[in-house]
């Protein structure tokens, strides 16, 4: 049966649908020795399709990992730079995943990998309002209008962001902890935010992903979520 190739390349877990298609638009995939365009449909068991030259692999059982990332690690398969990536951390696990997202290196907290394009997407789509709450360690006092501020949308380079909700904001010596919850995706998006507000982060610490949280997991850990949990996240 013919399919969209964005969807075939994220179902051989190779890449997110939305990479896949990133690929196709540079011209990196071929179906039957023709470069291939977006909107390409193929049928992968009659049709000979090539991404970057090598065969496109058959198509995986889904799986999806939760891990408590560490600092340290880069959120990617690789690095050009050799830093230590998160791919790294998975042991024996044979699916090739990649991650739904990203945190930066100076980021800890729960991450979730999986080789199955079309939950990534979804996950990843802004329309779907997936909430992603971090545990934030300010430098100083949170002030009042700098609450309101963070929870009425924050004006940053690329944009004005969404309103944040925060909880549990408590002080404790020089510093101030709080819960910051948002459900966008933008790079370095919560210490942009907490920047632009006056009131700079000294560790960031991502603890929920919707209804998920990091359990009893250690940085370095991971676990496979239940049919169950990816079901929910399908419903999301």
């Amino acid at each position: 049966m013919k399919q969209r190739l964005q969807k075939l390349i994220a179902a051989a877990g190779l890449a997110s649908r939305r990479k896949a298609e990133g690929w196709i638009a540079d011209g990196r995939v071929t179906v039957n020795g023709q470069v291939a365009e977006l909107g390409v449909q193929a049928d992968p068991e009659r049709d000979r399709i090539l991404v970057d030259g090598r065969p496109l692999p058959p198509a995986e059982e889904p799986v999806c990992v939760l891990l408590y990332k560490p600092v340290g690690y880069v959120t990617s398969r690789r690095d050009p730079q050799g830093r230590p990536v998160v791919t790294e951390l998975l042991g024996k696990v044979r699916e090739r995943l990649f991650p739904i997202g990203r945190l930066d290196l100076n980021t800890e907290g729960l991450l979730l990998l999986t080789n199955d394009g079309d939950l990534a997407w979804h996950l990843s789509h802004p329309s779907h309002e997936v909430s992603k709450t971090y545990l934030v360690r300010l430098q100083g006092s949170l002030p009042p209008q700098a609450r309101q501020q963070l929870e009425n949308g924050v004006q940053l380079e690329d944009g004005l962001t969404a309103p944040a909700k925060v909880a549990r904001v408590r002080q404790a010596g020089s510093h101030s902890w709080l819960e910051l919850s948002i459900h966008e995706g933008r790079n370095r998006q919560v210490r942009r935010m907490c920047e632009a507000v006056g009131c700079p982060v000294s560790r960031l610490k991502r603890i929920r992903y919707a209804f998920l949280d990091l359990g009893g997991l250690r940085p370095g850990q991971h676990r496979r979520l239940s049919r169950d949990e990816v079901a929910r996240l399908k419903e999301l």
